[in-house]
């Protein structure tokens, strides 16, 4: 009996030593380390003087980080040999191929000012590598709804109390009421609590009721409205830390299944091979019928399928 499907088997051997390499400690700090030092190749390019002296070194270590890049994306995607669709699942898979595959494209490496944003975006790539900081981003990814709700509601606020200043304020302060874009753009300034004392002085001086006004937007703008910012973010922060959490659980199961496949890989294998040493007594016996059938190497290859099953 012979294996069939010797293509799967390949790849399948392809992903397991892929993913042995990608999955190991050292290579994502060693990732880690060739971001960082191209994250300070770009700094250092800042420098007239230093990128006019050693701009062909600068040049060649750039060149070497974007090998190294290039090759860990390569052992990347052959981790995904066996299951390619599944690369295309994972956010950052994705992520990371544009990046890398994008300084490769002709019109991309003509425009330079392109190019550096695309190199300044593999910094991002840290992320990856930092599970805290992935948090951080999945959160703020995922409070972007919310903080829109929030944006349009303090837009409502500002607009509000511009009108209210420019009716109350515009003849005594136009410089900062003059028109409903100055009235905003004060009280957005207001927003940080910047500056809050001395629209209070000025507003005393025109009315002592212009207290209740700056006092009641302090509170609702500077307070509540940032309270609620906080509380959107926080609550998105602890959705995308469960859902980091329920990521880990579920590579630890794949890993877990894929032990257990390749278990079952090994006994199919060894199945085979009893299987393939038992067609060959039969042969050896039918060719020499005068052996006894218990002692006929038949009979060890049945003990053989026995102990491999």
């Amino acid at each position: 009996m012979t294996d069939t499907t010797p293509a799967e088997s390949g790849r399948a051997r392809l992903a397991a030593h892929c993913r042995g390499i990608t999955e190991a400690p050292s290579f994502g700090m060693g990732v880690f380390i060739v971001i960082l030092i191209n994250a300070g190749l770009m700094g250092a390019e800042t420098y007239s003087g230093l990128a006019a002296s050693e701009g062909r070194i600068l040049q060649l270590a750039e060149d070497g980080c974007l090998v190294l890049f290039t090759l860990e994306m390569v052992l990347r995607i052959g981790s995904y040999a066996d299951r390619p669709k599944a690369f295309f699942r994972d956010p950052w898979n994705i992520f990371d191929l544009l990046i890398v595959a994008s300084a490769f494209l002709p019109f991309l490496r003509s425009n330079t000012t392109v190019l550096r944003l695309l190199r300044l975006a593999r910094v991002l790539r840290t992320a990856r590598f930092l599970p805290h900081l992935r948090i951080l981003l999945l959160a703020v990814g995922r409070s972007l709804p919310g903080t829109a709700s929030f944006l349009f509601v303090g837009a409502l606020v500002v607009y509000v109390y511009a009108m209210v200043g420019w009716v109350c304020f515009a003849g005594s302060d136009p410089q900062h009421y003059g028109s409903i874009g100055r009235a905003a753009l004060t009280l957005f300034l207001l927003t940080t609590l910047d500056g809050l004392t001395d629209a209070v002085r000025a507003g005393l001086e025109i009315s002592r009721l212009s207290i209740l006004y700056y006092a009641s937007y302090a509170l609702l703008a500077s307070f509540v409205l940032v309270n609620v910012l906080i509380g959107v973010v926080l609550n998105s922060l602890d959705e995308a830390r469960e859902m980091e959490e329920a990521e880990a659980r579920a590579r630890e199961r794949a890993a877990r299944d894929r032990d257990a496949a390749d278990e079952v890989r090994d006994r199919i294998a060894a199945a085979r091979l009893a299987l393939d040493d038992l067609e060959a007594g039969l042969d050896l016996l039918r060719t020499a019928p005068e052996r006894l059938p218990e002692q006929g190497p038949e009979r060890e290859a049945e003990r053989q399928l026995e102990s491999a099953v």
